[in-house]
């Protein structure tokens, strides 16, 4: 609903399912599960629930990584959660009660491990097998600041630049440019950094580097919102340069195939439970 009369706050907020917008019938201010539905389980050490997002992504991406080093203990399977209701599952709930994916059972633990939050999630793993994280401890103030830095500023890009650029049911001048105005100098604030760095803490390729690529990489690479041309995306070269090394590695790549379901069908793999399925159950050949 839009109206050209200047919005009053009531003295207290009513929520409304027709107050609009791509989300307006999935998003609801309380928590808890809405029906009974419980999750998968596969034969794994490690249960992902999740859909291919940018926070979806941070962890598939870590997991082929580890699964690249050699790391068999970070095999996994891969369940999709579609965003249209699937989140309010009991199932899900249990192992996330904020509804959000990603989230993650680690079953090689004496009790299985339930961690939610995509950061939490990284950090985990990264801690679990000593893997992409600084193995210097005078390094690890740098490596949490950029990691808690990502997970901090998505917001403004997803929540706030995202929601009123691409899927509210308006276009409001001043929440785009507020969030503009944030996410560009979010972006500046990357770029800076990377002026004299291979990578975000320095040398080495860590989970930061995931998290922030999930994010901020592919919005300079153009695959979030529509909005490259819009952000100037171009002129953070050493934005460019990272996201591009970055995409480049196969692990990426794969990890931005799971749990993937839109886009070119060959590189959608809805669920994943074997390295295999990577050449046998894309969505063109399913």
């Amino acid at each position: 609903m839009s109206s050209s009369l200047p919005y009053s706050p009531p003295k207290i907020w009513q929520w409304s399912t027709e107050s609009g917008g791509a989300f307006a019938k999935i998003n609801r201010p309380i928590a808890g599960a809405t029906h009974e539905e419980r999750l998968p389980v596969g034969e794994h050490p490690i249960q992902l629930y999740s859909n291919a997002t940018p926070n979806g992504v941070k962890v598939t991406i870590l997991l082929e990584e580890l699964l690249a080093q050699g790391v068999t203990g970070a095999e996994y399977d891969a369940w999709l959660i579609k965003i249209d209701g699937m989140q309010f599952g009991s199932g899900f709930v249990e192992i996330n009660p904020n509804s959000k994916i990603p989230a993650m059972v680690d079953h090689s633990t004496e009790t299985p491990t339930r961690v939610f939050e995509s950061g939490a999630i990284l950090f985990y793993l990264a801690e679990k097998f000593n893997m992409f994280m600084p193995s210097n401890p005078n390094q690890r103030p740098e490596f949490l600041s950029w990691l808690f830095w990502q997970m901090a500023s998505a917001p403004y890009l997803g929540g706030g630049f995202g929601h009123f650029y691409k899927y509210a049911p308006s276009k409001i001048e001043y929440s785009i440019d507020r969030f503009t105005m944030e996410v560009k100098r979010q972006l500046d604030v990357l770029d800076q950094n990377l002026s004299n760095r291979l990578y975000v803490c320095g040398s080495d390729y860590t989970v930061a580097d995931i998290a922030i690529w999930s994010w901020y990489g592919q919005l300079a690479l153009g695959r979030l919102y529509d909005a490259g041309e819009f952000l100037d995306v171009d002129k953070y070269k050493n934005i460019l340069s990272w996201a591009n090394r970055i995409d480049d590695r196969p692990a990426v790549k794969r990890g931005r195939m799971v749990n993937k379901t839109s886009g070119d069908p060959k590189f959608q793999l809805h669920e994943r439970h074997s390295a295999k399925d990577f050449e046998n159950k894309t969505q063109d050949k399913v």
